[in-house]
């Protein structure tokens, strides 16, 4: 029986943009609701079946692994990938932690959002090497990233990444170290080797203090 694929939780960010509170905590575990963001990602990975999940680390990398340990609280085993005081972007973090990863596709979640997007651990890309989950644009984003017929979608709007992919790990291979995920999306494209699925349910960008307050009251009226 094939093992369930690995998830990779991007958590090395600054969150320039939610100073003065990440001075002093690292964004991923500033808290909503009632948890930590990062340990909603944990705890929603464990519940559909995935078994490992890397983290990279960096600004304040220390406080993740005190706070989450090696995963077993989550029912997980939580591998780190440490980039030191090197700024590598989101893809280069993800280059980074490819020996962690391994050959097979993955799964990658930004720390930094919060939503009910569904985790498949058996998730195939069939002839694609990435398959992204898009949102309709937020009033802070809404110029998006892509076309709908850039991801294999319907008619011509345009839509926001919504922080959550899957990936093959040959995307992240023979590069610069530090580059930005957007330039192997924009491959995938160019090679129509992408599709994506549009979101409709609850997401938030966990990306300012505002957005927060707001992700904050949203989740208490649901319930979560």
């Amino acid at each position: 029986m094939k093992s369930p694929m690995k998830a990779m939780i991007l958590a090395a960010g600054r969150g320039n943009r939610l100073r003065p509170l990440t001075d002093r905590i690292a964004k991923p575990l500033v808290r909503l609701g009632g948890k930590r963001l990062i340990e909603y990602h944990l705890e929603r990975l464990a519940h559909t079946g995935f078994k490992t999940v890397i983290i990279n680390l960096a600004y304040k990398g220390q406080q993740l692994r005190d706070q989450l340990g090696d995963g077993s609280r989550y029912g997980l085993q939580i591998d780190y990938s440490d980039e030191g005081d090197e700024v590598l972007e989101t893809g280069g973090g993800i280059a980074h932690a490819l020996p962690l990863l391994g050959e097979d596709p993955f799964l990658v979640i930004s720390a930094d959002v919060f939503s009910d997007i569904p985790f498949d651990p058996n998730f195939t890309l069939e002839e694609q090497d990435a398959h992204l989950f898009v949102v309709e644009n937020p009033a802070h984003h809404l110029t998006g990233d892509f076309t709908a017929s850039e991801l294999a979608l319907q008619g011509d709007q345009r839509y926001t990444y919504a922080g959550i992919g899957y990936y093959r790990p040959d995307l992240f291979k023979q590069r610069e170290r530090i580059f930005a995920m957007s330039l192997c999306m924009h491959e995938a494209i160019a090679a129509q080797r992408i599709s994506a699925t549009l979101h409709s349910g609850i997401w938030f960008d966990i990306g300012t203090a505002t957005r927060l307050h707001q992700a904050h009251h949203a989740i208490l009226d649901r319930g979560f």
